[in-house]
């Protein structure tokens, strides 16, 4: 290959995309205005879930089981109710996602030593929602039964009563429980993936469907030389872009960044290089900007949101959908991401992914030069 072909068609790129805005807006603004987008707006924490209380007891037993929830930052005690049609009124509206409804013989029976029930009515329209806060009711009720067997067994023994086994949990790596530490590291790679390949989609096509492929076909420019003149302005923009969302997760979204940077961008480098080449390789069997952009979005987007393992767990998955997942490159971009991210893992624990990756870049690019041939269709 020739550096100076290569320099000639890179130059010629650049000068396009400085003076096509338009191309500009979708690599540099797009992928900010998308991590802002659902930085803020996705989130899977499930706190302040609102609750009503219809308190048939009403005595210092009752208001001390129901400060538990209003105490917990879990719960947000929105009301008061008085009768079923009340909660069933609050269920159906939306202004409340749990109902606790407390029997009239609530404290007379645990005054007395007795078994008594409390009921719980959510609702189970959003199953991960209700299952979750079904979890936190449990926790709540678990530690005020604790709380009482406690002081009974102190009142009937008259010495002080301890818990024999004493949990102390200690999360590594998110200690906030937070998803946006591990929701912005795999949106980086989901954005990565659609801007990416949707720049490059339209570069060999725009050329056909102008006319000014003929040109090209008549100099002695190489299939090679053209792909990689016209990659290289959208690597430096893809690594700007990732920049700039790195930048972001630090100072605005607070996310830490415990690994190496320097292990980051490089395998940023391997994504985008392999990104940039499958939208290459779609604008060189569509031929149409169109087309192009359309399949770009289809084969980037959907599997790059659904099956890399950044919104649902790929363990989760059915089998045969757990290995369609290993031909996603984002998969392996999001593991390694949220493993230098989160953990601070370096490149001796990430090696398959990396080598992974490699080769998906390595094989599209391959494919693009294979594919494209300078000739009239």
């Amino acid at each position: 290959m020739n550096g100076r072909r290569i320099w000639a068609v890179t130059r010629k790129e650049g000068i396009h995309i400085i003076r096509d805005w338009r191309s500009l807006v979708m690599g540099i603004a797009i992928p900010i205005l998308l991590l802002i987008l659902f930085g803020y707006a996705l989130t899977l924490d499930v706190d302040e879930v609102p609750l009503v209380v219809w308190d048939q007891n009403g005595t210092e037993t009752s208001r001390r089981f129901i400060s538990h929830f209003d105490g917990s930052p879990y719960f947000s005690l929105r009301r008061y109710v008085q009768t079923y049609a009340d909660v069933e009124r609050a269920i159906d509206e939306g202004s409340a996602l749990v109902a606790l409804i407390i029997p009239t013989d609530f404290g007379p029976d645990l005054a007395a030593g007795r078994v008594t029930r409390v009921q719980a009515i959510m609702d189970g329209s959003d199953s991960n929602t209700a299952t979750i806060v079904l979890g936190y009711v449990e926790t709540v009720a678990r530690t005020y039964n604790q709380e009482l067997a406690i002081e009974q067994t102190a009142r009937t023994t008259g010495r002080t009563v301890t818990v024999p086994l004493d949990l102390r949990p200690r999360v590594w790596f998110n200690a906030d429980m937070e998803s946006k530490n591990y929701i912005i590291p795999g949106l980086i790679a989901v954005i990565m993936m659609v801007i990416a390949a949707m720049l490059t989609s339209l570069t060999v096509a725009r050329e056909w469907e102008t006319g000014t492929m003929e040109q090209v076909i008549a100099t002695p420019l190489k299939g090679p030389e053209l792909i990689l003149g016209k990659l290289l302005p959208y690597f430096g923009i893809g690594l700007l872009d990732v920049l700039v969302a790195v930048l972001m997760g630090e100072f605005l979204f607070k996310v830490p960044l415990r690994g190496s940077v320097a292990l980051l961008f490089g395998m940023a480098a391997v994504f985008l290089a392999g990104a940039l080449s499958l939208g290459m390789l779609i604008s060189i069997v569509t031929k149409a900007q169109l087309l192009a952009s359309q399949l770009a979005m289809v084969v980037t987007f959907l599997p790059a949101f659904l099956l890399s393992g950044f919104m649902y767990d790929i363990g989760n998955m059915p089998n045969v959908i757990q290995a369609i997942t290993h031909v996603v490159p984002a998969r392996y971009f999001v593991s390694l991401l949220k493993g230098i991210y989160l953990k601070g893992i370096g490149l001796e624990l990430l090696v398959l992914e990396a080598v992974l990756l490699a080769g998906f870049g390595l094989l599209v690019l391959l494919a693009a030069n294979l594919v494209f041939k300078k000739k009239m269709a």
